[in-house]
């Protein structure tokens, strides 16, 4: 059974651009589990102009990324190409980073310069393809709309997502396998670790640049027409 992840937004108060709400319901444990995707009709992807609708359909499933928590209990299939592909430094991602690694044998989730690493795609272009069931839900604080999402087999953090908000899942970079889409940006640097020196490599943002508003716009845009 495949399990669509619903949007991910970062709320107001945690200075993360807003993600989406994963459409989900809670047991008694505190499970996190999805919505099931109702079909193949919303992962399509459009393409150029005037291109039949079978070529996008195509085009859709030679562009998948696949993810994985760190024993392979949970697994993400992503459709198409992602909205950005980003590092965060905002406080409230530092902290959600840390409540993570503190779980038993979780893993290391932020790099070493103490940024989170994201690929975010659109709500209908990523979904759980397996291990919907062990995932679980961490808020910083009890009243936040952003839950960080982990696999319970292992600990792995898997994504982001909140209770309601945009259109779009911010899925942890290191847990993609394959060949990943190149690093575009990296946001809220002015919470950085004081002495962390970053590369020059692609842009750093004191908070949230122009052109990712542009590209989040974009995506919900195209998203909205079938595209």
């Amino acid at each position: 059974m495949h399990t669509q992840l619903w949007s991910f937004r970062c709320s107001t108060q945690e200075r993360h651009p807003p993600e989406t709400q994963i459409a989900k319901r809670r047991d008694h444990n505190g499970t996190a589990t999805n919505a099931v995707a109702t079909g193949a009709h919303d992962r399509e992807v459009s393409g150029q102009r005037g291109q039949p609708h079978g070529d996008h359909q195509q085009m859709t499933r030679s562009l998948i990324m696949t993810a994985t928590c760190s024993c392979g209990g949970v697994e993400l299939k992503a459709f198409g190409r992602p909205i950005v592909s980003s590092v965060c430094y905002c406080d409230d991602c530092q902290k959600g980073a840390g409540q993570i690694e503190a779980l038993p044998n979780a893993g290391t989730v932020r790099d070493p310069d103490g940024g989170t690493a994201y690929i975010l795609y659109r709500k209908d272009r990523i979904e759980c393809s397996k291990g919907a069931e062990l995932l679980r839900s961490y808020k910083l604080k009890e009243t936040s709309v952003t839950n960080r999402v982990v696999a319970t087999c292992c600990n792995s953090a898997v994504f982001v997502n909140f209770d309601r908000g945009p259109h779009w899942v911010s899925a942890y970079r290191a847990r993609f396998h394959g060949e990943l889409p190149p690093l575009q940006l990296r946001i809220c640097t002015k919470f950085k670790p004081d002495g962390v020196v970053l590369p020059d490599d692609v842009p750093s943002c004191r908070r949230y640049p122009p052109g990712l508003v542009v590209k989040l716009l974009a995506s919900r845009v195209a998203m909205l027409l079938g595209r």
